[in-house]
């Protein structure tokens, strides 16, 4: 539950402290790291292709953090006081993106295509994805995130994703666009690529979830299971219950909650392990994409009985989530309908 995971400060260079809720790195062990992942990037490089390797040296592109370092060290830039924070929200949605990314580019050789394509098509379904999370979080909170702004944080607040607030639905919407745009300009079957990369948006949706959870957003309800949890003050559970005179306890934690973002986060997991063993014995293209958009829903609709971070819309008894599960499930059950009547199943050539 850490807004910022680590900071790495630059008046300790060695530094390897807990201050408050977050963890404090010396600068020295940053470089560290880098020299690590440089060695193993090239390493890997030079075992498959040393003309490559040689080439990727010669770019020069491994001297980019330690210019960056060097130029904030020299320049005594306003970050040599800050420190530069590792949030732990966006860290998430960089380990959720990059790893469904993997995962979908080994599945894409079943259906004929070289895993270079999955990789060109996330970039085209990555912009219109966060366009559509945010949107939809716009949609949903917009007094929430412009309150009391003036000046610059007016201005930024549409695109402080650092902060959270993205919505899966949004980003799911707007991700299609972007991948059906792509298949159609590189003449491929948009289903079937649907059907590879289903299980790995539910891969993105688990690590997403954790970082929901490191942030504070989408919190349950009050409960006294044993693995309740507890939210600190620079948490935005802690900040919105407190500023509405809710379940607070003490002055240094929440009372108890269901710790939704894990639920969601495992049920994410457990839908993407699925539709990956589901991948190999579909009969009909979109017959994944299909099913998960069955699952989803469900398991959405149910998890939103246990949050407490949205009220219900519409003059009904349902959050905005669940509204639109209910219309996910009846389409998704139609789609898959619709998609087995079609007969197309694309598969790699033997």
């Amino acid at each position: 539950m850490r807004k910022v995971l680590l900071r790495f400060v630059f008046d300790n260079l060695w530094q390897w402290q807990a201050v408050g809720n977050e963890l404090h790195v010396g600068a020295a062990w940053l470089m560290l790291l880098w020299v690590a992942l440089v060695g193993v990037v090239f390493g890997v490089m030079y075992a498959k292709s040393k003309r490559a390797a040689e080439s990727a040296m010669s770019a020069g592109f491994w001297l980019i953090v330690p210019a960056a370092l060097a130029a904030v060290w020299f320049f005594k830039l306003p970050i040599v006081k800050t420190g530069i924070p590792v949030f732990g929200y966006g860290l998430m949605m960089f380990a959720g993106f990059s790893s469904a990314t993997w995962l979908a580019a080994r599945r894409v050789r079943e259906i004929g295509q070289p895993p270079e394509a999955i990789w060109d098509m996330m970039m085209w379904a990555l912009i219109p994805g966060l366009i559509g999370a945010r949107t939809i979080y716009l949609m949903q909170n917009w007094n929430q995130v412009f309150a009391g702004k003036r000046g610059t944080d007016l201005l930024l607040a549409p695109f402080a994703l650092w902060d959270g607030g993205i919505v899966f639905y949004g980003s799911v919407l707007g991700g299609i666009v972007g991948v059906v745009i792509y298949c159609r300009r590189r003449g491929i079957n948009p289903l079937a690529m649907f059907d590879v990369i289903a299980p790995s948006m539910f891969v993105g949706e688990g690590f997403g979830r954790i970082g929901c959870f490191l942030y504070g957003c989408c919190y349950g309800k009050a409960c006294d299971l044993p693995w309740a949890v507890r939210f600190p003050p620079d948490s935005l559970t802690f900040e919105k219950l407190a500023s509405q005179g809710r379940i607070i306890e003490n002055p240094i934690s929440t009372i108890p909650l269901h710790p939704t973002q894990l639920y969601s986060s495992i049920a994410a997991f457990v839908l993407a392990s699925i539709l990956a063993w589901y991948f190999r014995r579909r009969r009909f293209d979109g017959a994944v994409l299909a099913l998960g958009w069955i699952i989803y829903p469900i398991n959405r609709f149910v998890l939103e009985t246990l949050r407490d971070d949205e009220g219900t819309r519409l003059g009904t008894m349902f959050t905005f989530s669940q509204l639109v599960s209910i219309g996910l499930l009846i389409s998704g059950i139609g789609a898959m309908g619709y998609f087995s009547t079609r007969g197309t199943l694309t598969r790699a050539p033997k």
